[in-house]
């Protein structure tokens, strides 16, 4: 299952518009040494070398094609190919930052306290995850994908597991001195329904799509079109709101 850059970045702007708001919301104001992990095309490590000008950041992130592009655009900062699921820092790090990642990864309940176990004293780990699964988007992929011809291949396909705020709260206070943890939905407008079906396939469609054959895959996002044109209903002016419900964590050591 392969990311692409080129996909990712068409709604560039709506994608990082939560990153600002996740570092904005970061305490620290002595950094030296940062992290973004799952960095992508390298938007969110901006934002994040941005806010702490004087700190050493740099990237990680598991797909090739995103790290190229990353590097491209912030050629001054060192970016490493690795797996969240398997990160073992060489150093401590005084703010460690996830935007719209740690969803790919499993086993939460370990996952987050050793990240904590990354922080240097009185470091912040910096979360954002998508909090959409059972929005009209996610439902009618997989209920396209269970009902047609293609169900043998993807009509089991499941994301990860994603759980509520107290969750999260509640694993991270064992390890964390303070946590704050909020909820926000986006509003992005798209210029059609064709944009929704763009949007996710640079995101929660790939894992339907990289198990079908060309064929297979124009089939199945024109049957998801179908089914988007009916659950989101367009303006007036053709623009389509897209809700987004993220949620947000804010974890210091």
């Amino acid at each position: 299952m392969t990311w692409s850059a080129k996909q990712y970045t068409l709604f560039e702007q709506q994608r990082t518009r939560p990153v600002h708001d996740l570092v904005a919301a970061i305490p620290n104001t002595e950094v030296r040494t940062a992290v973004d992990l799952g960095c992508g095309p390298g938007n969110s490590t901006q934002v994040l070398a941005q806010r702490f000008p004087r700190a050493q950041v740099c990237g990680m992130d598991s797909s090739d094609d995103m790290l190229a592009d990353a590097r491209k655009r912030l050629p001054a900062l060192r970016f490493e190919q690795a797996d969240i699921g398997a990160w073992q820092p060489a150093q401590q790090f005084d703010v460690i930052l996830a935007n719209a990642s740690l969803q790919w990864v499993p086993d939460h309940a370990s996952l987050y306290p050793h990240l904590v176990a990354q922080l240097a004293p009185g470091g912040t780990l910096a979360v954002q995850t998508p909090d959409n699964l059972n929005e009209p988007a996610h439902r009618l992929a997989r209920e396209v994908a269970a009902q047609g011809p293609w169900a043998g291949k993807i009509g089991a396909v499941k994301h990860e597991a994603r759980h509520p705020a107290s969750y999260y709260f509640e694993l991270l206070s064992k390890h964390c001195s303070a946590v704050d943890v909020w909820h926000t939905t986006y509003y992005h407008p798209l210029s059609g329904h064709e944009a929704v079906v763009e949007w996710f396939k640079g995101t929660g469609l790939r894992p339907f799509l990289a198990l079908l054959d060309e064929a297979e895959q124009g089939a199945f996002l024109d049957t998801y079109l179908a089914r988007i044109r009916e659950a989101y209903p367009a303006l007036a002016d053709g623009t389509v709101l897209l809700p987004f419900p993220r949620l947000f964590i804010i974890s210091t050591r």
